[in-house]
């Protein structure tokens, strides 16, 4: 068993993904969910919601609590899968944890889910089998631990979403927004590639992932329609959506994920000038009257 001395993880420091996985589905998670299910009504947030995003405009909400002990940031992967569940783990537990989580998605990135087996994974972690079986059940329990992570940095995102004013501070705000989502997608491009096969998720993974997506598209359908709504004015004008915002939202994000997975392929596209033409076709959508 490896007991070699390691730092404390820090978050959003597992290797991002630099190669297209075998079976890996060029619709995407995004394209999935769609043909999947009926997005539900993104709904009408009221007038505290809307006086509270004013307040609020061009800011990103302050990011869910994730602390360990100490106050420092944990990821959530680093209490392990099945088999580490309900004991505490100590910092030689985490760290082993921590590297077995890396080789994983280094692994999952390099040969793709199918190919991988735990022998691969315990090699290039140098570490055992026994070792790989106190924390994880088997690969696909890595998997979801891992997936843990992306479900969770997504939320986060999602709910950083800024009201997006009609005028330069929001443009600045939808693009800073689009940046942190690129950032927050290639640390985990491995795993939410592997999302597209539909074979290798269980239901409850599957749903985790659609809820978060249908979040998200409400999140884009509320930040880009409540600042107009708001000058609009009280009555049935300033209450209602623009026709179609909740499928504009949906084509956005599908639109982002897309870009972003070919970007966690090395398709070489100017990543920075995608973020800028990005912004302006969201904010084009959402203002064309």
């Amino acid at each position: 068993m490896n007991r070699e001395p390691e730092p404390d993880p820090q978050p959003g420091q597992l290797a991002a993904a630099s190669a297209v996985p075998a079976g890996s589905d060029p619709a995407g998670p995004v394209g999935r969910a769609v043909v999947a299910a009926e997005m539900p009504d993104a709904g009408v947030p009221g007038p505290d919601v809307l006086d509270a995003k004013e307040r609020n405009v061009g800011k990103p909400a302050a990011p869910r609590a994730r602390s360990g002990a100490g106050g420092r940031p944990r990821r959530p992967s680093l209490g392990g899968g099945i088999p580490a569940q309900g004991r505490e783990l100590g910092t030689q537990g985490r760290q082993t944890v921590r590297r077995l989580l890396e080789a994983g998605l280094a692994e999952f990135d390099e040969r793709g889910f199918q190919a991988v087996r735990v022998d691969d994974v315990v090699r290039r972690a140098k570490t055992s089998h026994g070792t790989f079986y106190l924390y994880f059940a088997n690969k696909e329990d890595l998997f979801k631990t891992l997936l843990r992570d992306a479900l969770h940095d997504m939320a986060i995102i999602t709910g950083e979403f800024p009201v997006v004013t009609r005028n330069d501070a929001g443009r600045t705000a939808l693009r800073d927004w689009i940046r942190r989502f690129c950032d927050t997608y290639a640390a985990h491009a491995a795993v939410i590639r592997s999302l597209s096969q539909a074979e290798l998720v269980s239901e409850d993974v599957w749903g985790d992932g659609l809820q978060l997506l249908f979040r998200l598209a409400e999140a884009i359908t509320q930040g880009m329609t409540a600042s107009s709504r708001a000058s609009a004015g009280p009555g049935p004008a300033g209450a209602e959506l623009p026709e179609h915002a909740e499928l504009t939202a949906v084509a956005c994000l599908m639109m982002l994920e897309r870009v972003n997975y070919l970007l966690s392929v090395e398709v070489r596209l100017p990543r920075e000038e995608m973020v800028d033409r990005l912004g302006a076709i969201i904010f084009a959508a959402f203002n064309t009257a």
